[in-house]
């Protein structure tokens, strides 16, 4: 390199890193400040030493953990990858077609294997509590109900059951009053209203009376939340000891913000997404009472499509979106919809779909209104905690068929039924609920079936099981029927040409023509080229 290009250089980097340094006063760079540490004046200096000192070596230690078993899996995975080089190559290839239908059926195994889950921690929840509280949707509070759990809470002992119903300020005041009166008849039910509002992880607000200038939000505020402790106080003074509190339900009705609103802080998690609650979580709320909280209720596959569609957690994946979601539109009322969407008039819900589509602003590329979105964004709605919608009470009261007299006695005994309408009346007072007219009426469709023994889970798997092999069977009839029929072509064939000494090389090479005669295949094949022949194929082109 000459000299002059050597210094060139030089000069080239010395204006760059001026300029960088001039860049870095501009933006006011400082050097980072060393940690000062713990003064000398500060008190039990040598205890935060040794503490901060501890905490180095957990940190250490954990890595060091970390380390060896990522090394122990990587290790494990080396040994599969080898064992499977080593076998056979003429096994790949089945593998290679079996492999899409293990994936599918790993896939059913795990959601099989969660439902087990499910209903083992329900069936414990059960067992452990002394009263359970089932959770209701005021909205539907009938579709919430599960026969079969019920039916176990009965006959597992003497256990008190309380009917809760929960997102009672999404309901009109006439309504919720209504199926009050209904429910109380056969069960001990509180009217409730969980804050949902859990944005910080402190405490709550607690139960303030609600002023017209400066009100907090109703989310903030929890209603019900006194007359639900002097409900479970009774029933501790009557035990006489400390009592255990199950609280169950159908997802997305609000257990775990039940817990959250009457211990003060969020301890559960909540959420939008169905089934968040996977396994029991016990509360102390008090010395006397701890609150269990426990996963949803598995709804039964045979339930109507709407059921599944609002209560089960996998549905919009068993379901397709715009399944479940029609099946929501069809129980709604249409002119109440077609007002609270803001939507023209439709005739079927491919219609409202795309017209839902093009109101909130969802479109696919190109423009085409993205109508999958919309059916996820109503179901989202429905499932959720904002959208105002009631259900009518039954005309008539029947008494459901696994409580009698003597059991729904036993359950109220020891209860101040008359103090508890009081604060129940209270409560409604308090709360603001919707206008008849701004919420969408829909038709419930009963009680909702439950699963709660395993063994129902397991006998899902089977039935498709059952038609496979219907259908394997069906195409092996097929194909018997096939070979009869070929065979029975072949006889007429042998009868059909003449028997002579030739025969034994007409069959060794069929479609060779025999001297002085033709055999029926050689035949047939010349019929067809004839035709060909006679075929004016330039008809085709045009």
């Amino acid at each position: 390199m000459t000299c002059h290009k050597r210094y060139k250089i030089q000069k080239k980097v010395r204006e760059h890193h001026r300029k960088l340094r001039k860049e870095a006063k501009k933006r006011g760079h400082k050097k980072p400040r060393k940690d000062p540490g713990v003064p000398n004046s500060a008190p039990f200096k040598e205890a935060l030493l040794r503490e901060a000192e501890l905490r180095k070596q957990r940190l250490e230690e954990l890595k060091q953990q970390q380390k060896l078993d990522r090394q122990k899996e990587q290790e494990k995975k080396r040994k599969l990858e080898n064992n499977s080089d080593v076998k056979p190559s003429n096994v790949e290839p089945v593998k290679e077609e079996s492999g899409h239908c293990k994936t599918k059926s790993k896939a059913n195994l795990g959601k099989q294997n969660s439902k087990k889950l499910y209903c083992q921690e329900l069936k414990k929840v059960i067992e452990i509590s002394d009263v359970v509280l089932e959770v209701l949707d005021a909205r539907d509070p009938l579709g919430c109900r599960c026969p079969q759990v019920e039916e176990a809470i009965v006959q597992s002992g003497q256990k008190k059951l309380v009917l809760v119903l929960n997102k009672s300020d999404l309901v009109p005041k006439e309504n919720l009053e209504s199926w009050l009166n209904y429910l109380k008849k056969e069960l001990p039910t509180v009217v409730f209203k969980a804050s949902t509002d859990l944005r910080d992880k402190g405490k709550i607000t607690k139960y303030v009376k609600v002023k017209k200038k400066g009100a907090p939000f109703q989310s903030k505020v929890c209603f019900g939340k006194e007359v639900l402790w002097k409900l479970l106080g009774g029933f501790q003074e009557t035990y006489g000891k400390a009592i255990q509190v199950g609280v169950i339900g159908f997802p997305n009705v609000g257990k775990s913000s039940i817990i959250n609103s009457l211990k003060q802080e969020r301890i559960c998690n909540v959420g939008i997404s169905m089934g968040l609650t996977r396994s029991m979580q016990v509360v102390p709320l008090d010395k006397h009472i701890t609150i269990v909280d426990s996963p949803c209720f598995i709804a039964s596959p045979l339930n109507s499509s709407t059921a599944l569609a609002l209560r089960s957690p996998a549905s919009i994946e068993v379901i397709k979106p715009m399944e479940a979601a029609s099946a929501i539109l069809s129980q709604a009322d249409t002119r109440q919809v077609v007002l609270k969407y803001t939507v023209p008039d439709f005739k079927n819900p491919l219609e409202f779909f795309t017209k839902f589509a093009q109101r909130r602003g969802l479109h696919q590329r190109g423009g085409s209104p993205n109508i999958e979105g919309a059916a996820k964004l109503l179901w989202s709605e429905w499932t959720g905690a904002s959208l105002g919608y009631y259900c009518h009470p039954p005309t008539s009261w029947t008494p459901s068929p696994h409580f009698n007299e003597s059991i729904v006695a036993d359950i109220k005994c020891g209860l101040n039924l008359e103090e508890l309408e009081t604060n129940n009346a209270r409560t409604i007072k308090a709360i603001r609920g919707p206008p008849l007219a701004n919420s969408i009426l829909f038709q419930s469709s009963g009680m909702t079936n439950g699963i709660i023994k395993e063994k129902d889970i397991c006998e899902e798997l089977p039935k498709h099981k059952e038609k496979k092999q219907e259908k394997r069977e069906n195409d092996e009839d097929m194909d018997s029927d096939q070979e009869i029929v070929d065979q029975e072509l072949f006889k007429a064939e042998e009868k059909t040409s003449d028997t002579s000494p030739a025969e034994e090389t007409w069959e060794e090479l069929p479609e060779e023509s025999i001297a002085g005669e033709q055999s029926p295949r050689s035949f047939i094949f010349d019929k067809v080229t004839q035709e060909d022949e006679a075929y004016d194929f330039s008809t085709d082109y045009v």
